[in-house]
Order: structure tokens, then sequence, then C-alpha cells
């Protein structure tokens, strides 16, 4: 985190990607969740004093770099505005000259990764280092968390903190844990190559828990009852009887609408080629599938999920270790 230090005339942030192993739509109820950080994906903001003092744009100009279609470098540009308006709010910050961030993000948007959070905790982490300001964590989840709830309606918060851990985490209620891990494995997660929308599948779930008495309970049962097997499994090194869990989440979101035609195709072809198990990651209707896999059969897998339709993948290794998750 930024320390004490004086301001520098650039300031800089990073955070990552995420998904969630389990628990999807589920822990927006307060059921726990399966959260995995993705450090191959980045996302990495610097700020900095502009030249031009104050114009008619206000106090902020942003620029992402890459592939970013201009809608959506407009919402984000209006996300960050609120963004850094709070920090300063937070920070007891008034006035200074306009401010420029460049924000270069390798988070693909609406994949159910974390983008967003991503984005906003690296800019978050940007201005602190840019203002010498101390940011604490709970500081930097809340001003995250706040920003998500815009752009998502009620967010969980899994994606604030899971964007700034090192190790997998359970989740629940608010509180982050690390996971004990005693297998090694590798998830391959596959992007489908069309956006979901967590706010649409979000609705969905609820009409459908609203048009049919005990849907709501049925389905976090269900939900809670594989996470807690998941954990067990993960902590005792059972890969298999993890990547059972996951097929069976998967069932679960898509019996409830939430997943596609393309997502079930790749979640089969993973399945086929020799993985452990696999599912939609995310709020679903489009995104990603994540496979669990053994490194024999990770070219396999990765094989299949292209001819089955992903339009790129990446490997994120599971390694073992300790964990305070019980």
């Amino acid at each position: 985190m930024a320390q004490d230090r004086g301001a520098h005339s650039v300031g800089i942030g990073r955070a990552h990607a995420k998904a969630i192993l389990l628990g999807e739509h589920a822990v927006v109820y307060g059921a726990p969740a399966l959260a995995l950080p993705i450090p191959q994906l980045t996302a990495t903001a610097s700020a900095g004093w502009s030249s031009r003092g104050r114009d008619a744009q206000g106090e902020l100009s942003f620029t992402m770099t890459g592939s970013a279609s201009r809608t959506v470098v407009t919402q984000a540009s209006e996300g960050l505005r609120r963004l850094t308006a709070a920090f300063k709010a937070r920070m007891g910050i008034t006035g200074g000259p306009h401010l420029d961030v460049i924000l270069d993000g390798a988070v693909p948007p609406g994949r159910g990764l974390g983008s967003s959070a991503a984005n906003s905790r690296a800019i978050i982490l940007a201005l602190a280092d840019l203002f010498g300001r101390e940011l604490s964590e709970s500081a930097a989840f809340e001003l995250v968390q706040t920003a998500e709830n815009v752009t998502h309606g009620r967010a969980s918060g899994v994606d604030a903190m899971t964007v700034g851990a090192s190790a997998p985490l359970l989740f629940r209620q608010g509180r982050a844990r690390p996971l004990g891990i005693g297998c090694e494995a590798l998830f391959i997660i596959a992007d489908s190559g069309t956006a979901g929308s967590t706010k649409e599948a979000v609705e969905r779930l609820r009409h459908s828990f609203e048009r049919e008495a005990g849907a709501r309970e049925r389905f976090l049962g269900r939900a809670t009852e594989l996470v807690g097997r998941s954990r067990l499994a993960l902590a005792d090194g059972e890969a298999e009887e993890v990547g059972s869990q996951l097929t069976h989440y998967h069932e679960l979101l898509r019996a409830a609408g939430l997943s596609t035609a393309r997502i079930d195709a790749m979640v089969a072809a993973a399945l086929a080629a020799g993985s452990l198990g696999a599912k939609i990651t995310g709020g679903g209707l489009g995104g990603c599938v994540l496979a669990l896999t053994r490194p024999e059969q990770a070219r396999q897998v990765t094989a299949q999920l292209h001819e089955a339709g992903a339009v790129q993948t990446w490997v994120v290794p599971l390694r073992r270790q300790s964990g305070h998750a019980h």
C-alpha cells in the first residue's frame, strides 16, 4: 500500500483479475464463495499532474490503452470521476491541478474476471501513490466496493477483495480468509468471446426465486453444500473431488438459466478432454469457463476449449499452501 512519503510526480497502482471458483450469485445472499486471484491478468494505472491546468473537462483527463470501445471508455471515465472524488473526500484533499490518469488494463470486461474492480483498485492505488497518502486495505476495499455497487448494482464484495489478494480466498458475508490448498493443479480459464451481464443475470435469478416458492432456499442450500465440499476437498488435496463440485455448480447455474450454448459446449469439451471439472465463472449469460486440470492434460484441454469456441485462454497454477479457513 502507499505510505506517507510526500507527493510523487507520477503515481503507479496495480491490481489483477479474479475468478469465482464456486459461489456465484449465492454469495450475494450471504452464502460462502471461493475466489481465485489471477495475477497473469493485470490492470496498471498511472496518475500524474497535467501541464494544462484546469480545462473544460474539469479536474481529470482519462486515457485507456488497448482496444477498449468508445462506450467502455466513456463509462469508465464517468466511474473514474466518481472514484477520484470519493478518494479525495476520504483523504481530505481539495482542489489541486488537473490530473491525467492512464489505465493499461489487460483484464477483458464483461467476462466475470473482475475488470471493473481491478481497474478501480489500480486507480485508487495510483492516486494514493501520487498524493503520497497512506491507504489501508480496508479503505482501498471500501472505495473499490462503492464503485462496484454503482457498476453492478448490489455487489457482494468478492471482486473488490480478490483483485488485491495473493492467494485463493474463502469469502463469506463481507469477510475473506485464505483457503487451505492441499493439491497442485492448473486452472484453465477460457474466454467465450461473449460479454456477460451480471446485472441481467442477478435480475433473472431474482425473478425465478419470486416465481416459485422455495426456489431461493433450494438454490442457496445446494450452492452452500457444493462450496463446503469443495473447500474441504481443496484443503485435503482431493483434486478430483474439487473438479466434481465445479461441474455440479455449473449444472446449478445452467438450470437457473445463467449459461449459454457456447459456454455449455466449452464445459463439455473440457470434460471430454480430461479436465477434472469445469464450469461457467462469474455472473453468467456469457463470460468465461473455468476448468480444473492436471498439468499433463492441460495442452489437450486447452486445445479442445479453443475448438469449442474459446477466443483466448489463460493458465493459473493452483499451488499447495496452508490457509486459515475453517
